[in-house]
């Protein structure tokens, strides 16, 4: 625990302008760029690391390592979430910031299956773990941090940083992946130039450890300590499982939107330059429409916001993959994924904005902790290897699109059923 001359003075108040709130979203924005980006190798990072199987069968090999970095974030959310109601949401950033910095930098720096044979994978598969760890503890302490330095009636912008912040991420992501892929052979992209993505989002863990360290501190933590572990708020087993079950549908949707620079390139055949202009347009929307929703959710709430956007994503989902499959196309793809990408942030941030909400300031960062991160190692983690494997199995490509609507009627009937504030 730091000492309390290396804790800065409460947020009170107004709160902070929200230009000094932005610090918060760059360093989550760091995070998620480090954690994504394997995501987005993952044809790349197959061949490297599985060059015995086939392409199909590497790629899946591939994905399933993407999802076992899921499997940690409840761990993760567990131990950094409930660290930061104890300890303050600043310390909790730092640690969760520090473990993501140094997984990135090995998984860069690990050898391929060429070099050190099945030490490669192995190595590959502790640093994920890691990675998940680390961002498990991230999103319940900064989301706590942002709705407690919000003032009162612009809590839901403030909150959607943490959406938007993932935005930029899958932007910075996009445009890296595709300067890469303009810039290399297919051949270079493989053997190497993946690495480079990994390391220039290591190269800015520094930055972000700096500016996290300048935070001032949101959590009272002299009557927080003083605070008898009896009298904590109790969260109700029906919020818990309404809000996982909400989050399972918004982080489904998610990576499902995430997998289409994948399945570009896997289903429809395009380049890889091509396909990484998906990842483009989905980080732009996923920022832009993320700030629309939190502005938003302070005027019409955040329940409104999260089941206007899942309505519409349910209505589109299965039309927009018959088009998409139908004109193949650079074109389509990206409309396809603007669409999909605004809907599925519109339910995200409304979800979030109503669990920072109602959750108690005692528990809260633990909480979202917990939630966020067992929803997605639920239902995220599998996502992208379950989408590619029922394509293979049903040979339709538009197992996707059912998938998702499945997860949205799901989620739709938890969120009516919860009592948003």
């Amino acid at each position: 625990m730091p000492s309390a001359s290396s804790i800065a003075l409460p947020v009170t108040g107004a709160g902070l302008p929200i230009r000094k709130a932005l610090v918060i979203g760059i360093g989550n924005a760091l995070e998620f760029y480090d954690f994504l980006t394997f995501s987005y190798f993952a044809i790349q990072i197959g061949h490297v690391f599985f060059p015995a199987s086939q392409t199909s069968h590497g790629l899946l090999w591939s994905l399933a390592t993407f999802g076992i970095g899921f499997v940690t974030r409840p761990l993760g959310g567990l131990i950094i979430g409930t660290y930061g109601d104890r300890a303050g949401r600043k310390p909790a950033m730092m640690l969760s910031f520090s473990l993501m910095g140094a997984a990135i930098l090995g998984l860069a720096l690990t050898p391929s299956f060429a070099q050190i044979g099945m030490a490669a994978p192995i190595l590959l598969l502790l640093f994920r773990l890691v990675q998940g760890f680390a961002l498990g503890g991230e999103v319940g302490p900064s989301t706590a941090y942002l709705i407690e330095a919000a003032p009162e009636n612009r809590r839901g912008l403030y909150v959607s940083l943490q959406y938007a912040t993932q935005g930029v991420a899958i932007l910075c992501a996009g445009l890296v992946g595709f300067s890469l892929s303009r810039l290399l052979s297919p051949e270079s992209l493989e053997s190497w130039g993946w690495r480079v993505a990994f390391l220039l989002g290591a190269a800015v863990v520094p930055v972000g450890l700096y500016i996290r360290r300048n935070l001032a501190e949101t959590l009272d933590l002299p009557s927080t300590r003083a605070a008898a572990p009896s009298v904590r708020p109790r969260i109700s087993p029906l919020v818990v499982i309404l809000a996982l079950l909400m989050l399972g549908s918004n982080t489904t949707g998610t990576y499902i939107v995430n997998y289409m620079n994948t399945y570009a390139q896997d289903t429809l055949k395009l380049a890889p330059d091509q396909a990484f202009g998906a990842t483009i347009v989905t980080g732009l929307c996923f920022t832009g429409v993320a700030l629309f929703a939190g502005w938003l959710s302070d005027r019409i709430g955040a329940k409104l916001v999260m089941l206007g956007g899942l309505t519409t994503m349910l209505v589109l989902a299965l039309p927009s993959y018959i088009v998409l499959n139908s004109v193949r196309t650079p074109a389509a793809l990206y409309a396809v994924t603007a669409v999909l990408a605004s809907c599925i942030q519109t339910v995200g941030v409304g979800i979030i904005v109503a669990l920072a909400r109602t959750l108690p300031k005692a528990t809260r960062s633990g909480a979202i902790a917990m939630l966020y991160a067992g929803a997605v190692a639920l239902f995220g983690g599998s996502a992208q290897f379950l989408v590619k494997w029922l394509t293979d199995v049903t040979g339709s490509p538009f197992a996707p699109a059912w998938y998702l609507s499945a997860a949205l009627v799901i989620g739709g009937i938890a969120m009516l059923s919860f009592r948003a504030r």
